[in-house]
């Protein structure tokens, strides 16, 4: 499952290299030409001189950790890398570095904690990652300060239509616009793969630029907050109920004339959406929209639940569903159906 071998690979932003190389493999043979730039960023072009133009963009990258010290002991200092609660990371398999060194992260036991302390979770700097090293000289043989840390998580089937793994966010995004470059659609397509995006969406400004599309359509994961203690009219989104269309948040106000004609192509084709109901956090179509001249934008959202942790969950219907609205927006543009003219 490609899910699975996306998820499954390391790629903590700043270091995507084994997701590019996957995707590279994946796409190559499906399109006219694939190639990067400096910052990282993959380029699959699919008739590559058509117009309209429309640039399909994911995220390669996750969170995860960066080594910071070792110790005396031999135990590992570390910093998160993107958004972590920190409250999630206590007894959490990881690994380090390019070798994949083994680890799990650390903390001091319950039972030795001051009264007061025992509880409130753990900050990020009183954890450490226990390579099972005895001392300094030998951790420090197999790990360096400023090695990257990804969780240790396998992508497996939860229960029918629903997988638990790690990344989701975004290598399902991923996996759609890979299946998506594979069909023979009506439209120039440019498959855009950032990095970076977990840190402030780096990646996908110099990526838009160097597109320089008709139209943009971001596809995400995000936060499913149909979970115990969440107030149902404050919910995000659900899993189980479509993907989501993003109305606003901290990085980007959509255009309503997109929102319809995206709306209205997945009410024609009975394809179930949903309206993602926060304005939190940002993604990479806040920085694509306003490169250039502003270029217009739409992000579309997975429903994840427990996103930027070890581990969390996604419904494969919502998945197919995203692939499916995708499409068929692809045609519709191909044939002339969205209206490209300056805003006034």
């Amino acid at each position: 499952m490609l899910i699975k071998i996306l998820t499954e690979a390391c790629g903590v932003s700043g270091r995507e290299g084994e997701v590019r190389q996957l995707i590279r493999g994946e796409v190559e043979g499906y399109v006219d030409e694939v190639n990067g730039d400096y910052m990282g960023n993959l380029f699959a072009w699919k008739r590559k001189n058509g117009r309209p133009l429309v640039m399909l963009a994911a995220h390669m990258d996750e969170v995860g950790l960066m080594v910071m010290g070792i110790d005396n002991e031999g135990l590992l200092s570390f910093s998160p890398v993107g958004g972590i609660d920190p409250r999630v990371l206590v007894g959490k398999k990881v690994l380090v570095g390019k070798e994949k060194i083994n680890g799990v992260i650390g903390s001091k036991p319950i039972h030795m904690q001051e009264k007061h302390k025992r509880e409130k979770p753990f900050p990020s700097k009183e954890l450490f990652i226990d390579i099972g090293a005895e001392n300094q000289e030998q951790a420090s043989r197999e790990v360096n300060v400023g090695d990257y840390v990804a969780f240790d998580t396998a992508t497996v089937p939860l229960k029918p239509g629903v997988l638990q793994g790690k990344a989701f966010d975004d290598r399902a995004g991923c996996a759609a616009i890979i299946e998506i470059l594979k069909e023979d659609l009506p439209v120039g397509i440019c498959g855009c793969f950032t990095v970076q995006e977990e840190v402030g969406s780096r990646g996908a400004g110099v990526a838009a630029f160097r597109v320089n599309p008709d139209i943009a359509f971001v596809l995400e994961g995000t936060t499913a907050s149909d979970v115990p203690e969440c107030v149902e009219h404050r919910y995000s989104t659900s899993m189980g109920k479509g993907p989501a269309l993003t109305m606003a948040d901290r990085s980007f106000l959509s255009n309503p004339r997109i929102n319809k004609y995206v709306m209205d192509i997945a009410e024609r084709e009975n394809i179930p959406y949903q309206l993602r109901r926060t304005n939190v956090g940002g993604t990479d179509t806040g920085r694509i929209y306003q490169t250039k001249s502003g270029i217009p934008a739409a992000g579309f959202s997975l429903p994840c639940r427990y996103i930027h942790s070890p581990v969390s969950m996604l419904n494969i219907e919502d998945y197919n569903n995203m692939v499916k609205w995708m499409k068929a927006i692809l045609y519709d543009i191909g044939k002339g159906g969205f209206p490209f003219e300056r805003i006034d």
